[in-house]
């Protein structure tokens, strides 16, 4: 299972859902509580899970680009929405939604991000979110997109940004050092340049605080226990992965880790929500 296949997505959607701070969802709510529609552009919408948890923040008419380099899970982003709503219509390239009070218009495309974020914002959304992203982006990324959504009078708001804080159960000796290298992976280049990693949540905020916005943020941890035991297997699996292709840590190690029965894990999250003043 790939960190971007449709089964770790929808694996890993019900544990997003639940980890998103309650504190910053309120602040997206109460920011749009007055208006009667807006428009979402999402970047890196893998499976669309992120519409499905953000929308019933918003007004009742939405307008969402899901956007994603794949159109293989654009696809799979498609049927599932089809399958969440409570009605669709699908009208040439866009598919029309109901769902409870919200009606909800989606376009999706094919885009590489590290190239065309600035021509996508150039479509002067109202709103530009993203959800376990921007640590597989660089420092540079963010801070140009933080000054591209800013020149657009954009509000901004970031879900599930990993910070680099992790606690298994039962813990080992080997964890600390199984995570350092863990860490040296995430900061690779993921085709945005030397990936900022855990760093990226406190990069969102500098920066958009530097380019004018009122910035709110929150930590959203996977607090993970027994009824999580298929999420844990595949972050172990997904660890040992990482780890062995980032070299520092011997093989007979590796294996032993994984070996350990793990009953609960914990993974730090930031999420980041910020509007102009």
């Amino acid at each position: 299972m790939s960190d971007f296949s449709p089964e770790w997505l929808d694996l890993r959607e019900a544990a997003d859902a639940r980890a998103r701070n309650a504190g910053v969802a309120n602040a997206v709510a109460a920011r749009f509580a007055l208006r009667g529609d807006l428009r979402i552009l999402d970047l890196g919408a893998g499976t669309g899970a992120n519409l499905r948890a953000t929308s019933a923040l918003l007004p009742e008419r939405q307008t969402w680009t899901l956007v994603d380099h794949d159109p293989a899970l654009l696809d799979v982003a498609k049927a599932k929405l089809i399958k969440w709503s409570d009605r669709h219509e699908e009208a040439g390239e866009t598919l029309q939604l109901e769902k409870g009070r919200l009606r909800i218009t989606v376009a999706f495309k094919t885009a590489d991000l590290a190239r065309d974020t600035q021509m996508l914002l150039d479509e002067k959304p109202q709103l530009v979110t993203a959800s376990a992203f921007f640590d597989l982006t660089s420092e540079d990324y963010i801070r140009t997109l933080a000054k591209a959504v800013a020149a657009v009078g954009a509000s901004f708001y970031a879900t599930l940004t990993y910070n680099g804080l992790q606690k298994w159960t039962p813990h080992r000796p080997a964890d600390n050092q199984m995570t350092a290298a863990f860490q040296r992976h995430q900061m690779r280049d993921k085709g945005f340049g030397p990936a900022a990693g855990p760093l990226a949540g406190s990069h969102l905020v500098d920066q958009f605080r530097i380019n004018g916005h009122v910035v709110v943020e929150g930590d959203s941890p996977w607090r993970l226990e027994r009824n999580d035991r298929m999420l844990i297997d595949e972050l172990i699996r997904g660890h040992a992965v990482a780890v062995t292709e980032s070299g520092g840590v011997d093989a007979k190690s590796v294996v032993g880790w994984v070996n350990v029965t793990r009953t609960a894990a914990f993974v730090g999250h930031t999420d980041v929500f910020a509007a102009p003043p």
